[in-house]
């Protein structure tokens, strides 16, 4: 009787062939839904991703802080030696290549968390029923917990080096939060190939070693040539170098990419969690059969 009582307070799901693009309100609705319902999940998912994280290495937190430095020193290394010929940059060159670092880092942390994610939970999306949204918020969370670690750094090298900082710094977080949103909008389209195919994984650290060179992280934007016209067609620069502006300037080098980047990002965004909504099901059916 007990268990009887038990089933009948279940939600019903019934499946059908009608796709759910034809009822947008409905299931925007439900995307709302389970957009809330997740925040506990994803909370308890992340707090369980971080401690991992820095609990099983050596190093722990360092970790956090070493790609920045290590890339500042030997880039700064081969500048003084004129290995390489960089124009002059805003910053001392050693705090403008470890904030560049900071930045590039975080944006790829975003863009291959919703991929890892879902690769790791492949067992328990083939076993049990939640809400997906739980694995991205999880990573994003997770995204800015580390750069507020290193934000540790970037505060100590603009106090070694005497950086002044103006008021438009208060304004730094937006192209940050957009420029996260940017990789979790590349992160969550390449998730459902991600789960059945794993070059995914392995091709994104191809990718993003051969975007850095496009993104001016190390050097300054170049005007001229067709190098400077693919930096410029990078969708990450005009995040990155305005966020690095904010911080440090009260000059903003490319407003109009910057807020059409960051329309685009957030329709994309929208677009691709549907698409990441209707595409899960299928994904978790051929991976457990």
């Amino acid at each position: 009787m007990k268990q009887q009582r038990l089933n009948s307070q279940l939600p019903e799901v019934i499946y059908t062939p009608e796709s759910r693009l034809r009822h947008p309100l409905k299931l925007g609705k439900q995307m709302w839904r389970d957009l809330l319902a997740s925040r506990e999940l994803a909370w308890r998912l992340m707090v369980r991703d971080i401690s991992a994280q820095y609990r099983q290495s050596f190093l722990g937190i360092a970790w956090a802080f070493l790609p920045p430095i290590i890339m500042a020193l030997g880039f700064t290394l081969a500048h003084d030696a004129n290995v390489i010929n960089i124009q002059a940059t805003d910053l001392p060159y050693p705090a403008y290549v470890m904030f560049s670092t900071a930045l590039w880092q975080t944006f790829v942390e975003a863009l291959n968390g919703p991929v890892q994610a879902v690769i790791l939970a492949k067992p328990m999306l083939a076993r049990v029923n939640f809400p997906r949204e739980a694995l991205i918020l999880a990573k994003i969370g997770e995204v800015f917990f580390n750069f507020g670690i290193k934000l540790i750094l970037i505060v100590a090298f603009f106090l070694w080096f005497q950086i002044s900082v103006t008021w438009t710094a208060i304004l730094a977080p937006v192209a940050i939060i957009n420029l996260v949103l940017l990789g979790i909008f590349f992160g969550i389209l390449l998730a459902p190939f991600g789960v059945l195919y794993q070059d995914i994984s392995r091709g994104l650290s191809l990718i993003t070693g051969f975007w850095l060179f496009l993104t001016p992280v190390v050097y300054p934007v170049p005007k001229q040539g067709i190098f400077g016209f693919l930096v410029q067609l990078n969708p990450v620069t005009p995040l990155l170098v305005t966020a690095r502006e904010l911080a440090t300037t009260d000059v903003i080098s490319y407003p109009y990419r910057f807020w059409l980047v960051s329309a685009i990002t957030l329709v994309g965004l929208l677009i691709t969690w549907v698409a990441f909504r209707l595409a899960m099901p299928f994904v978790v059916e051929r991976v457990s059969s």
